[in-house]
């Protein structure tokens, strides 16, 4: 399989001649993968470079007779103005048929004006805004939204003895989605919200949010802050300050229990009760096999998360619009293939809809339990046939 890693820089494009791009064109199918693979959300982009490796570990390098070549661009995130002009060196430069990656909302947003003038699809694997598939009809989203995920919680917690609640969110598209969805359902349940905390994407200190919380006296706090490090740093405060000894419950999305990172957290984040659309400890064949050739793929690659599912059934997509269409890749038609396709997910069925272009999905409910002496999301309830209600 051919990666191309390129940094934030275009300058290596030079080392080849447009008319070698040409040819190359002919027998390549190109994939422009746009995240963060540097600074605080680096682990977003490794993440989705695993999951490409996995599937083409599994799926092979090569779809309607055209080799897949994956083209790495690094926006050192989140930073919109430079994933724009990597899209745009994408697209006029390297001919790219597909762009896909997109750990982080502000790059996606400032992408889709790309996507749509050039009628290139746009495959969204993570980032997880509601309206991103409104800015431009080339997007289609495999990964989930916000308020797919933080609704069903909502739901959950008001049938199971939770009804005063704050919630503290990660202030920008996704949080901002997720704490409306889950108060829009809460208080419509009879919950009540005592407080609505907004932090800053960009090192928070969470030690006076979390006392502000602990003198709130919930019954439990909903938390959406993004994958990885403030996860750990949410969960540390928590425990310093004793909110579980007053009896505060912590609830939240998946974001907050991280696969990749809850080995790290141990202990602390136990009895954590979280809604997502996928856990590593996910039963089901496809699972299995996706773990295997993760783990084959990355040998240092850790365990792998929502992001990697995300880009490996990114890669599914790609694979089953290339096939459709031998190799000819056009963006209307590459779209009338994604809407209504469906995929036999890791995380389970999978369908991107139709009109919305975003995907349906299963939504668990998983305690972080231990299994065989390691933490894991253990999925113990579930919303079947989830949608985007955010939009």
């Amino acid at each position: 399989m051919k990666f191309t890693k390129i940094l934030q820089s275009a300058a290596t494009i030079g080392v080849f001649g447009f008319s070698a791009f040409a040819a190359q064109a002919q027998e390549t199918i190109k994939v422009g993968l746009i995240a963060a693979f540097s600074g605080p959300f680096a682990d977003y982009g490794k993440q989705m470079e695993g999951g490409i490796k996995a599937y083409m570990k599994q799926h092979g390098d090569k779809v309607a007779g055209k080799k897949i070549e994956i083209i790495i661009r690094d926006t050192t995130g989140p930073s919109p103005e430079i994933a724009k002009r990597l899209a745009q060196e994408l697209v006029v430069r390297d001919k790219v048929d597909f762009l896909a990656g997109f750990g982080l909302t502000p790059e996606a947003l400032a992408v889709a004006p790309v996507a749509e003038q050039a009628k290139k699809p746009m495959i969204i694997m993570n980032a997880a805004t509601s309206i991103i598939t409104t800015k431009s009809n080339y997007i289609a989203r495999v990964s989930m939204t916000l308020p797919q995920v933080s609704g069903p919680m909502a739901i959950w917690a008001g049938k199971n003895g939770i009804k005063r609640v704050v919630t503290l969110v990660t202030d920008y598209g996704p949080g901002i989605d997720a704490e409306t969805a889950f108060k829009t359902n809460f208080i419509g349940g009879g919950g009540q919200v005592l407080e609505s905390i907004r932090v800053p994407l960009r090192n928070p200190e969470f030690a006076p949010f979390i006392q502000r919380i602990k003198d709130a006296k919930p019954d439990a706090v909903f938390i959406f802050v993004p994958a990885g490090e403030q996860g750990i740093a949410f969960m540390k405060g928590y425990r310093e300050r004793g909110l579980a000894e007053a009896g505060i419950r912590v609830i939240g999305t998946g974001d907050l229990t991280d696969d990749h990172v809850l080995p790290v957290m141990g202990d602390a984040i136990l009895g954590v009760i979280t809604t997502f659309h996928y856990s590593a400890a996910h039963d089901s064949p496809e699972n299995k096999a996706f773990l295997k050739s993760f783990a084959d793929a990355n040998p240092n690659g850790g365990r792998p998360n929502f992001m990697a599912v995300g880009a490996y059934d990114g890669m599914a997509a790609i694979y089953e619009v290339s096939r459709r269409l031998n190799g000819k890749i056009d963006g209307d038609k590459a779209m009338a293939v994604l809407k209504g396709l469906k995929i036999n997910s890791p995380r389970g069925p999978i369908m991107i809809d139709p009109v919305t272009r975003d995907v349906v999905q299963t939504v668990y409910v998983r305690k972080v339990e231990k299994v065989g002496g390691e933490v894991y999301n253990v999925e113990f309830d579930k919303f079947a046939n989830m949608k985007d209600t955010g939009k």
